[in-house]
């Protein structure tokens, strides 16, 4: 059965995509079979992977009830495909469908779907609307990316908020991990969010940090991912240490701090 993950956080310039991309291309090449879910009506994710067209459609018909999920997937690396966002996807929060509620359109979508593969991740928006209750609806598992500022540790509050209120509504408990994204050692206040971060979220801080550098910001420009970009970097490595660390839930613990 898939392992459905969403992809959260509704803070901005936290490296939610670069995390998604990387995160799923290295799962990808350990032999997992992945699909990933631009559900960000901005498309970055595509792009990352090389899909630069406007026109394609994706997450977006298949909420619509006017294609199958199985149907909007493309292969974009062995092992690994993808469901654009769709170009009517921001249209979404205005639509309602067949007098379905809107808060289940992804649920409703998925079922029955990508049944052979063995994880599903939806990139979410950074936003706390309609698209990311659908994520939340469809799913009991979250993965957080989290750079180590004092904003985005304001951020992860509001977003635990976010999801407290929804495990109330839902009676579901999420599985969380947390992901220490864009991580500088010789910033004070990377270490101290760190530490901040590991007294409250014990037990849910996958193991690897990834840490800042240039070049994750360059490999989206050539649509490639840092596995691809720059194989043999630190940053490669990052990605897959953590691949490997989701798939054997390897935390950090205070000893790490």
């Amino acid at each position: 059965m898939s392992r459905l993950i969403a992809i959260i956080n509704q803070k901005g310039g936290v490296g939610k995509t670069t995390t998604t991309a990387n995160l799923c291309h290295a799962l990808a090449e350990l032999g997992k079979k992945v699909t990933v879910i631009d559900f960000d009506p901005q498309g970055h994710l595509a792009v990352s992977f090389g899909i630069i067209s406007h026109n394609i459609s994706g997450i977006d018909a298949a909420m619509l009830k006017e294609k199958s999920v199985n149907e909007q997937a493309v292969k974009v690396r062995e092992n690994l495909q993808l469901i654009a966002a769709g170009s009517r996807l921001k249209e979404v929060e205005q639509m309602g469908n067949n007098g379905s509620p809107r808060g289940i359109l992804l649920r409703d979508a998925l079922k029955g779907q990508l049944l052979d593969q063995d994880f599903i991740f939806i990139d979410c928006p950074p936003s706390s609307g309609l698209l990311v209750a659908n994520a939340l609806i469809a799913t009991r598992e979250i993965l957080v990316p989290m750079a180590s500022d004092f904003l985005a540790l304001q951020g992860l509050s509001h977003l635990m908020g976010t999801v407290k209120r929804f495990e109330g509504a839902l009676k579901r408990q999420y599985k969380i991990s947390v992901v220490i994204s864009r991580y500088m050692s010789t910033r004070r206040i990377s270490n101290q969010v760190l530490n901040i971060l590991l007294s409250h979220f014990p037990n849910e801080i996958l193991a690897t940090m990834i840490r800042e550098t240039a070049l994750l910001a360059e490999c989206p420009s050539f649509g490639q991912t840092i596995l691809e970009y720059s194989p043999k970097s630190r940053s490669a490595r990052d990605f897959r240490n953590l691949a490997n660390d989701f798939l054997e839930n390897r935390v950090m613990t205070n000893d790490k701090k």
